[in-house]
């Protein structure tokens, strides 16, 4: 337990520059409040004492802002920055290294008692106000932007944006490092308008080409 506590408060340091020491870490910080009263939670859940593991998420939810269901699995050195109005499912699944931020959604598209929560996998970024629904896959080391809505599964090194989320370009991790510079993103609508002014101005050069070729052939021009 103690050694996932360090682990934790570690990964803490890793990813926010704000952390300063590990008291402050410790008693200032809601994500890692919430983790680590979800690791418990999570264990009476799976020992058949769902009423109170229900109770002790539900007060977690009260202190932090952040809701967890304890039937959600989460791996290691999972961060949740700031973390207010976060919400986690029962069937969610969540891998190791995995960067969240606030206002993000895991949620459910069915009311039948079956997998219906995302999967997310090893080293991904999710970015604030992101919304995740149902039994859909995220691909290890992929980044979700910022109130993107998501609701197809995301290859694995790929950065998606937009409602609903479109792939924007593809990445290379090095060193298993967590990239968290998620605001670098491609916008693929402003790509594809970017094209189609390049192309109409083509267009437009050409027409305007061959209205002078007229006019020196001694044509009427249209």
């Amino acid at each position: 337990m103690f050694k996932r506590l360090k682990e934790d408060i570690t990964t803490v340091f890793e990813r926010d520059p704000a952390a300063r020491s590990a008291a402050e870490v410790l008693f200032c910080y809601p994500g890692l409040r919430a983790i680590r009263t979800h690791r418990i939670a999570h264990r009476l859940w799976n020992g058949n004492r769902v009423l109170l593991a229900r109770w002790l998420s539900q007060l977690s939810r009260l202190f932090t802002g952040i809701e967890i269901h304890p039937g959600a699995a989460i791996g290691k050195r999972f961060f949740i920055d700031h973390g207010s109005g976060v919400v986690i499912g029962e069937t969610a699944e969540i891998g190791d290294d995995v960067t969240m931020y606030q206002g993000v959604v895991l949620g459910g598209v069915s009311s039948e008692k079956k997998k219906r929560h995302p999967t997310i996998g090893n080293e991904v970024v999710i970015g604030a106000g992101a919304i995740l629904l149902g039994p859909i896959t995220i691909g290890d080391c992929s980044k979700v932007g910022a109130n993107s809505v998501v609701l197809k599964d995301v290859k694995p090194n790929t950065t998606v944006v937009g409602v609903p989320a479109r792939e924007a370009g593809t990445h290379i991790v090095k060193d298993h490092h967590v990239d968290l510079d998620h605001a670098r993103i491609i916008d693929p609508i402003r790509k594809v308008m970017d094209e189609l002014n390049k192309r109409i101005k083509q267009l437009e050069e050409e027409v305007e080409n061959f209205k002078k070729e007229k006019v020196t052939d001694g044509r009427e021009v249209p």
